[in-house]
């Protein structure tokens, strides 16, 4: 019998040990897969170019003119507009109605923290308590608003029940600045509350279950672990929390608008804008008083990212 051995090129062995190197994909392969996100992102960003960045370039434009609403003619006013509203006190003032709010959503995020903390324990009824805290989140603001204005209304509901408590009174709710602006930041405690719960407790719960037991070992209780655990481990949507409520406070106008319409010293900055441009025709104005909204929301967010800034926590 022969045998016979092959010889095969020094080349050819090297190649074939080596291992063949993969070929580059073809240049419109490659182009395909950097314009397939693109292609997916092109409606949704057309959308917000068109709704959101458009009407604010043509806001920021209309701020520097006297435009009525109406009229087909725009008149440049420069910086008139801006002027007018930090210098007339009636327009600025408004502002000081958003502390009412501002200490509401305080309120507000302490409650939520407080309820979720609570009710992400094991404790009776807990889903039922958690549809009550998150129920008014469901219910249309102009509904809310309208109830309210029942509620708090002379021989209303509030009396029906301070009577009930032997406390018998005759006082508008509603009729004062400071009882009518009280009234309406509890009105935005009730609606607002779930939310924010919904929040915090979605963010407790994605914490491990080991770090509590490990805890419970090492003779932790419930306020140790809420200080160590919970609320490092909810830090990003606590921050997101607080710009959301300070941003809300800034910018209330349904509640106030349902219940007051502004009158008695609860005028909001927003209701404020919307009278200038739909009732006084002053959409140039109006437009100014927006802008500078806009930024005072953006100039607070940047300062409270600044003071505490979102780094990320690692529990485990």
């Amino acid at each position: 019998m022969t045998h016979t051995t092959e010889k095969v090129p020094a080349g050819t062995a090297a190649s074939a040990s080596a291992g063949t190197a993969p070929l580059p994909a073809p240049r419109r392969t490659r182009t395909w897969r950097v314009l397939t996100p693109w292609l997916f992102l092109l409606a949704p960003l057309a959308l917000l170019i068109t709704f959101t960045y458009a009407p604010i370039a043509n806001m920021v434009a209309y701020s520097f003119t006297d435009w009525d609403g109406v009229s087909p003619e725009l008149h440049y006013t420069g910086v008139e507009n801006y002027t007018e509203i930090f210098t007339r006190e009636d327009l600025f003032q408004v502002f000081f109605v958003s502390g009412y709010y501002l200490v509401a959503s305080v309120v507000q995020i302490v409650a939520a923290l407080y309820f979720a903390t609570v009710l992400s324990f094991q404790v009776r009824f807990r889903n039922f308590f958690k549809g009550v805290l998150f129920f008014p989140s469901l219910v249309n603001g102009v509904a809310i608003g309208f109830v309210f204005l029942y509620f708090f209304q002379d021989g209303g509901t509030f009396d029906t029940v301070l009577g009930l408590f032997g406390h018998h009174t005759d006082h508008a709710w509603l009729g004062t600045p400071f009882s009518a602006n009280t009234s309406l930041a509890g009105v935005s405690i009730w609606r607002y509350l779930g939310m924010n719960f919904v929040l915090f407790l979605g963010a407790i719960q994605s914490i491990p279950g080991e770090l509590y037991e490990a805890s419970e070992l090492d003779g932790a209780n419930r306020w140790h672990q809420f200080r160590y655990i919970i609320l490092p481990g909810i830090k990003p949507v606590l921050t997101l929390t607080v710009i959301l409520s300070i941003s809300g406070s800034l910018s209330a106008f349904e509640i106030p608008y349902i219940m007051t319409g502004g009158a008695t010293g609860t005028e909001t900055f927003v209701i404020q804008t919307v009278k200038l441009a739909f009732q006084f025709n002053k959409t140039g104005l109006a437009s100014a008083a927006a802008v500078v909204l806009l930024l005072i929301i953006l100039l607070v967010t940047w300062v409270q990212r600044r003071l505490v800034p979102d780094d990320r926590v690692d529990l485990v």
